[in-house]
C-alpha cells in the first residue's frame, strides 16, 4: 500500500486510538542497562542500551533501533526518549552503536547490526524477549541499516558463537534510508552532500566501484522471503530523494511482501525526533503491534 501525502485528520485519531490500547509508562516501569558489549573488531567496542520492561521476567517482543548520521555520525543515545517509550508498552529495546566511516567502511556498519541481532537472540533469556519475535527501527543511515536486516541474509558467520543465529529480523520501520545504489548518482537525484557522505562510506564514488555499490543496495536481495515493511519519507527530502524509497516499496510489492510506504508532505530529510516523535511513534506502534505481538492478523499485501 503507497500513501503518497500525510494522512487527514481521521485516519490520525484512528492511528491514537489504536495506541492507546497499550499500557502508559509509569515511574519504575522499564530497566535500563547502558554500554553492553555486544562484541568487538579489532580492539574497537561494539555497545547497544537495553531498556526492558520490569515486570518480573515475563517474555517480551523485541525492537532494535539503530541511529542515522551519514554513515559517519551519530550515536545510540539518540533513540533514548524512543526507546523508553516501546519499553514502557511491553518491548525489550536495544539501541545500537555501531562502526562508523571513514575509518570503518562498507561493509563494516551491515556486519556490526547483523551482529547485534544474533546477539541479542543468543542472550534472549538474559533479556526475556522472544528470539522469533523481533523488529528494528531506523532512520536515514539506520533505515538502510534496518532495511538490510530485512532483506539481506548474514554476510559474515565467521564467529562460531553466533553460528546458529540468524540476524533476519521480523519487520521493518525505514525512515528515509537509502536503499537503490545501482542506479547513477544523477539519475537518482543524489546532490554533492549524498555523493561525499556515501563516498565516505563505500571509500570510493559510484562510478568507481559500481559492483561494491550493487553489493551495498538492500534492494538487490528483496525476495519474497524478506519480512514486513513500513516505510516513511518525506517529500521534500533534500539529502535523500524519496524516489528511494518508492524503488524499495515497488521491489517488495513485486515480491509479494507487505509493505507500506507513507510520504509525508514536505517533510525534510530528518524530520524525526524521538523526543516528541508524533505519528511516526503511532505508525510504527500500531506496525510493531500487528507484527510482533499480533502477527495472526497481518493483513494480505495490498
Amino acid at each position: 500500500m503507497r500513501i503518497r501525502t500525510l494522512f487527514g485528520p481521521l485516519l490520525l485519531l484512528t492511528w491514537i486510538l489504536a495506541s492507546s490500547i497499550a499500557a502508559p509508562a509509569r515511574a519504575g516501569e522499564v530497566k535500563f542497562e547502558k554500554d553492553v558489549m555486544y562484541g568487538t573488531v579489532e580492539e574497537t567496542k561494539l555497545l547497544l542500551d537495553a531498556f526492558t520492561p520490569d515486570d518480573a521476567g515475563q517474555k517480551h517482543p523485541g525492537i532494535v533501533l539503530i541511529h542515522g548520521g551519514g554513515f559517519v555520525a551519530g550515536d545510540k543515545g539518540f533513540y533514548t526518549p524512543l526507546a523508553r517509550r516501546f519499553a514502557a508498552k511491553g518491548y525489550a529495546v536495544f539501541s545500537l552503536n555501531y562502526r562508523l566511516a571513514p575509518k570503518s567502511r562498507y561493509p563494516a556498519a551491515v556486519d556490526d547490526v547483523q551482529r547485534a541481532v544474533r546477539w541479542i537472540r543468543a542472550h534472549a533469556a538474559a533479556y526475556h524477549v522472544d528470539p522469533d519475535r523481533l523488529g528494528a527501527l531506523g532512520d536515514s543511515a539506520g533505515g538502510y541499516l534496518v532495511s538490510m536486516l530485512g532483506t539481506r541474509a548474514t554476510r559474515d558467520n565467521s564467529d562460531p558463537a553466533l553460528a546458529k543465529f540468524s540476524s533476519r529480523v521480523q519487520c521493518v520501520v525505514d525512515l528515509y534510508g537509502p536503499s537503490d545504489f545501482t542506479i547513477a548518482p544523477s539519475v537518482a537525484g543524489v546532490g554533492p552532500q549524498g555523493l561525499f557522505l556515501l563516498g565516505q562510506f563505500f571509500g570510493k564514488q559510484p562510478e568507481q566501484a559500481m559492483e561494491l555499490y550493487k553489493d551495498g543496495s538492500p534492494i538487490i536481495y528483496v525476495a519474497k522471503d524478506s519480512v514486513p515493511f513500513l516505510i516513511l519519507h518525506g517529500t521534500g527530502d533534500m539529502l535523500v530523494p524519496p524516489d528511494q524509497s518508492r524503488r524499495l516499496h515497488d521491489a517488495l510489492k513485486a515480491a509479494g511482501v507487505p509493505v507500506t510506504l507513507i510520504e509525508f508532505y514536505k517533510y525534510p530529510h530528518g524530520f524525526l525526533n524521538p523526543a516528541a516523535p508524533g505519528q511516526t511513534a503511532l505508525l510504527a506502534e500500531e506496525f510493531f503491534e500487528r507484527n510482533l505481538k499480533a502477527p495472526a492478523i497481518v493483513p494480505p499485501v495490498q
